[in-house]
């Protein structure tokens, strides 16, 4: 079986146990892991807390204004989600964890609607 297949799978299988969020979420949050650790000057483990940050980064970076629309449609509505996907793919060993990592290290890390509220089309079309 090539490696692509095996990742098809093993999101299918997340999908088909829980279809709480949607195949995006898990493809999006592992993009963002990639971006938030290819910003560090070394590449090394990071806290769920710093992923989230990242994700929060990530996400405006890719869909400004429209960022938390994005996320609710996935099924994403606070920062525990990530962590809840974040340790779905580690049950399906597309990540890896150290002893000290937990669910909780992504509970309210920042709120939805403040930190992707605040991003709005500024009135540049008064004029």
């Amino acid at each position: 079986m090539d490696e692509s297949g095996s990742f098809l799978e093993k999101i299918e299988s997340l999908l088909a146990k829980d279809p709480s969020y949607k195949f995006e979420a898990y493809t999006f949050v592992l993009a963002a892991l990639h971006d938030t650790v290819s910003g560090l000057e070394k590449p090394r483990h990071i806290t769920g807390k710093e992923l989230a940050l990242g994700i929060r980064k990530y996400a405006l970076d890719q869909f400004g204004p429209m960022a938390m629309t994005v996320l609710r449609h996935w099924g994403i509505r606070k920062t525990l989600d990530f962590g809840k996907i974040v340790f779905a793919l580690i049950d399906v060993q597309l990540l890896s964890k150290q002893p000290e990592d937990k669910l909780e290290d992504f509970d309210q890390v920042y709120e939805f609607e403040e930190s992707f509220g605040k991003y709005k089309i500024e009135d540049s079309d008064k004029g």
